[in-house]
């Protein structure tokens, strides 16, 4: 998935290598790259671990980075998620749809219900 990430997204290989492929600054270069490569107006991009394997002390299973880029602004989180792996997924898929709908709706997508404590 690496390979795919610097190709088709042009994310920096010493970034991945500096941050690990599940980060936030990952998660940026792939949402600007798909953004600038596909000539659209935003760029989404998730990545993360949804298990059930694969996770670290520093990166569990739940880890999810996800990146909004616009013309003139980049969004990005990092969250830790719960859940097996079908929920985990839903849950991203559910969290970075709504921040494209807060961004087309002129609103900040890091204030949505889902980061306040």
């Amino acid at each position: 998935h690496n390979s795919a990430k610097t190709s088709l997204l042009g994310v920096d290989a010493e970034t991945l290598e500096c941050h690990g492929a599940v980060s936030r600054e990952v998660a940026e270069q792939m949402a600007a790259g798909a953004r600038s490569r596909l000539d659209s107006t935003l760029g989404l991009a998730t990545t993360g671990i949804a298990g059930p394997d694969g996770g670290t002390p520093e990166k569990p299973v739940g880890t999810v980075c996800i990146a909004l880029a616009s013309e003139n602004r980049m969004f990005s989180h990092r969250y830790q998620l719960w859940g097996n792996r079908e929920w985990i997924k839903l849950l991203t898929s559910q969290i970075s749809l709504d921040w494209v709908r807060r961004v087309l709706l002129n609103e900040d997508p890091l204030q949505s219900a889902v980061l306040r404590k």
